[in-house]
């Protein structure tokens, strides 16, 4: 349940307010970039992702079936720590297995196990064998299918782009306008791997662009189909 207006233990001074943004935002939970739905203080620029605003106290994941997952406000011990979803460091709220160790971004741990917006459907999996569209490796990170496996993206890539285009969230010092140009797209990587006619070569890279389009969405903890809009046409002119 959702609610417009709510306390939360991270930012005792002022109430959190429901709104929703469509330019980036760091959240001060998880430390991750978000978009889309947020809780905010206006008063202290202080934004959290839903998921961090009100998480599950505990929660299970079909690719963990032996683990329950703590919510944690940091993560516990001095030694660094990263996520099993993304394989990125952990720097704020997380899930945690204590019994088997393992870790989860908020964001990470929410990430649905379907994209679905009634053209396409892509399918999160823990490992795939095959190449993801980006940086060409396999394994990895938890990747996101296409049905027709033809897409495949892998989490931890995704979020790399992100930080690459959007590095000044993550210092505080990002705006509209610069980000609106710094998006990344995988077009121009996809049409040098195709060996196709122009007409096909240009679908199949839509098609890829639209896969990326959810997945980044879905990264950024708002799944949506205005979000993946919103984000198809920041990626389209870069």
């Amino acid at each position: 349940m959702k609610y417009n207006e709510i306390p939360h233990f991270s930012h005792p001074q002022h109430k959190l307010k429901f709104e929703y943004i469509e330019l980036p935002f760091k959240c001060d939970g998880c430390k991750e970039a978000g978009i889309g739905s947020r809780y905010k203080c206006s008063i202290c620029d202080y934004d959290l992702h839903t998921h961090c605003a009100l998480p599950s106290p505990s929660i299970t994941h079909p690719f963990y079936t032996k683990c329950s997952f703590q919510f944690l406000p940091r993560p516990p011990g001095d030694a660094a720590r990263f996520c099993n979803a993304c394989e990125k460091d952990i720097n704020g709220f997380l899930y945690h297995c204590n019994s088997c160790g393992f870790d989860l971004h908020p964001c990470c741990a929410r990430l649905p196990m379907v994209l679905d917006d009634g053209e396409m459907k892509l399918y999160l999996y823990r490992k795939v064998s095959a190449s993801c569209d980006r940086c060409g490796r396999k394994g990895r990170s938890w990747s996101y299918r296409s049905k027709c496996k033809k897409y495949n993206l892998h989490v931890a890539c995704v979020k790399e782009m992100l930080v690459e285009s959007w590095h000044e969230i993550y210092y505080g010092r990002g705006n509209g306008r610069k980000l609106e140009t710094r998006i990344p797209s995988i077009k121009s990587t996809l049409q040098a791997h195709h060996h196709k006619s122009k007409g096909k070569a240009k679908k199949c890279c839509e098609m890829a662009g639209l896969a990326m389009q959810f997945v980044v969405s879905a990264v950024l903890g708002d799944p949506t189909t205005l979000i993946a809009g919103v984000v198809g046409s920041l990626m389209s002119r870069s």
